[in-house]
């Protein structure tokens, strides 16, 4: 279980990053400068294995979500300076939820409940189908329209497993 943080703002810039002195890296690891509304910054390193929901290219002037794993070690420097295990470009045509999901596909912060219907797609990050229930694993759940009950109750359109 993942203990999923995000931080959400405008892209200001884009640079590559070198990881290490293996020169096989380069070009590999993107460093994104984000700015939120009050002014705070936030660098995340996306690499390899950063998820982009719906593989979407990013670039400066775009509204992002990153997610990262806030019980991660990060090194103390300003701006603050964490691994993207997620980005999303936001979209005013679907929400998106990265949490963990319990046994009754609840998220860890009982905030959102979901129902599976039978035209939600369960995938892994490769595009494959997941074959089983999605319960208590970490997931991208990406929605619509939801109830304003709490926890709010929505019937995804996609389902991402992060195994």
């Amino acid at each position: 279980m993942t203990n999923f943080y995000f931080f959400n703002g405008i892209i200001t810039m884009i640079t590559d990053l070198n990881i290490g002195e293996n020169e096989g890296n380069a070009g590999c690891y993107k460093l994104i400068s984000v700015e939120n509304e009050l002014g705070a910054v936030v660098n995340f390193v996306a690499g390899p294995s950063t998820y982009f929901v719906d593989h979407v290219a990013v670039s400066v002037g775009d509204y992002i979500t990153g997610y990262y794993d806030g019980d991660a070690p990060v090194p103390l420097i300003y701006p603050p300076q964490y691994q993207a295990l997620v980005i999303v470009k936001e979209s005013t045509s679907q929400n998106v939820k990265v949490d963990y999901f319990n046994s009754q596909l609840v998220s860890s912060d009982g905030q959102l409940q979901i129902n599976i219907a039978p035209y939600t797609q369960i995938l892994l990050t490769n595009g494959q189908f997941f074959s089983r229930i999605p319960v208590n694993r970490d997931l991208i759940v990406i929605y619509g329209a939801s109830t304003k009950s709490i926890p709010a109750h929505t019937t995804p359109y996609r389902i991402i497993v992060l195994c």
